[in-house]
């Protein structure tokens, strides 16, 4: 059970603290993220502003919970882009078999060959810079990894015997296909999508830290870590503290997806 388990039991709760900050962000800060006092400009961590405040007197802390909404919301579109025409692609591939494998592999190869945040880059540029344009990015970079995923699941069903047996009793080629093999090879592409999801929001704060996120002074984690770095060695906290939540949160949704395929493999 799930409170047995102290470290799965925090890791859900740091989960949901920030589905909630993404949520309703007003409920955990009433600061306003986008203004400042400047004469507040780098004060340092304390009752009032929980993570300090920025070169602009800004509060990290409203900073940070309001970048939740930004951060996790292109995470869950790029999860779903990459779940969904990944596992289209894999089904294809692995159902179709022949030449149509040989082909739509070799392809999917060459994407797997290229660094997913390198080809993340490169959309975002062509693009333009916004939210689902970095959903998009990140989730165009994750199909291969799904497509294979997919595929070598859709291969192990076809050869089982129920399937073998529905073909005997005269079903048809796609009715075994929806009825048998896309329901029983989901199971380990699902694992994939829950350890996806911390992958995706390093990538989403990855390109923000680079500048290929959203336009300043919208909040964003990543965004939120370049913006200290030239301060680190004098205001810490402009930098280590949203750094450190967004840590908690990839480290909290790799501990989940761990256990989500640990299930899946019994």
């Amino acid at each position: 059970m799930i409170a047995r388990r102290p470290f799965l039991l925090l890791s859900w709760l740091v989960v949901l603290v920030a589905v909630g900050w993404a949520i309703a962000p007003g409920l955990f800060t009433s600061f306003d993220p986008l203004s400042g006092d400047s004469a507040a400009s780098f004060a340092p961590p304390s009752a009032e502003h929980w993570f300090g405040t920025d070169r602009l007197g800004r509060d990290l802390f409203a900073r940070s919970v309001h970048g939740a909404r930004t951060t996790l919301t292109a995470t869950l579109l790029a999860v779903l882009i990459a779940f969904g025409l990944g596992a289209v692609v894999g089904l294809a591939a692995g159902f179709a078999g022949g030449v149509v494998d040989t082909a739509i592999m070799r392809v999917v190869d060459v994407f797997l060959a290229i660094p997913s945040l390198l080809l993340a880059m490169v959309v975002v540029s062509v693009l333009g810079y916004s939210t689902h344009n970095i959903a998009l990015a990140v989730g165009i970079s994750s199909i291969a990894s799904f497509a294979r995923v997919m595929r070598s699941q859709v291969l192990t069903v076809v050869n089982q015997d129920y399937v073998k047996a529905a073909y005997g009793l005269g079903v048809g080629r796609f009715a075994v296909m929806w009825r048998h093999v896309v329901p029983n090879s989901l199971s380990s592409v699902v694992a994939l999508a829950a350890l996806e999801v911390g992958a995706g929001v390093l990538a989403v704060a990855s390109l923000g830290f680079l500048g290929y996120g959203a336009p300043p002074p919208q909040p964003e984690w990543g965004l939120l870590v370049a913006e200290g770095r030239d301060y680190v060695a004098v205001h810490p906290w402009a930098s280590i503290l949203p750094g450190l939540a967004l840590a908690a949160v990839v480290i909290a949704t790799h501990r989940i997806s761990t256990s989500f395929r640990r299930e899946a493999g019994r």
